[in-house]
């Protein structure tokens, strides 16, 4: 029997959401696609969530993946970055979480350890490895669709260890391990 999986990997952003999907055929990863959505172009905030919702929802609905991939915010100075950052993960998270799709969050240098085994490594150089990894002919200009694909590859490498980092099965799942984030 063929074991077969299919992982969406998304990188949240509010100018620009980067996703890459897999298929994983008993051990072997299989590039399906990469791309991204480009949000710059609306001013409203909330326009930007509603678009990041509703395109993971239609991944999801044409490519039917197992598991999703998120890259989690790094930390960084500025507050306000960090809080539009969470906005687009929550979304994307949300989404998933709404057809009951395990979620699983990864660290940007946990992703860049397991794509190029360097967690400071740049996104070119994720890029690259990814390139060579999954046969790509191309890459895009913009490197946001890369790093989606490098959080489904990333997935891909740590499926089956004890720990997966933070993972969430359904609505149930995340409030029971987030009691304060839920009112």
């Amino acid at each position: 029997m063929v074991n077969e999986k299919i992982i969406l990997g998304i990188d949240p952003g509010t100018t620009i959401m980067g996703f890459g999907l897999i298929k994983v055929v008993d051990k072997k990863m299989q590039f399906i696609q990469m791309n991204e959505l480009l949000l710059s172009k609306y001013k409203d905030p909330y326009t930007k969530l509603k678009l990041i919702f509703e395109r993971t929802i239609e991944l999801i609905d044409t490519y039917h993946p197992d598991e999703i991939a998120v890259e989690a915010p790094f930390y960084g100075k500025n507050v306000q970055s960090m809080l539009k950052l969470g906005r687009a993960q929550g979304v994307a998270m949300a989404a998933g979480l709404s057809r009951e799709i395990p979620i699983t969050e990864y660290l940007p240098k946990k992703i860049k350890m397991a794509i190029t085994g360097n967690g400071n490594a740049s996104k070119e150089q994720v890029a690259k490895m990814l390139q060579s990894t999954l046969g790509l002919k191309t890459l895009p200009k913009n490197l946001d669709s890369t790093d989606g694909l490098a959080a489904a590859v990333c997935h891909f490498y740590n499926s089956g260890r004890v720990e997966v980092g933070k993972s969430y099965s359904g609505w149930s799942s995340y409030v029971k391990n987030n009691p304060k984030k839920v009112d």
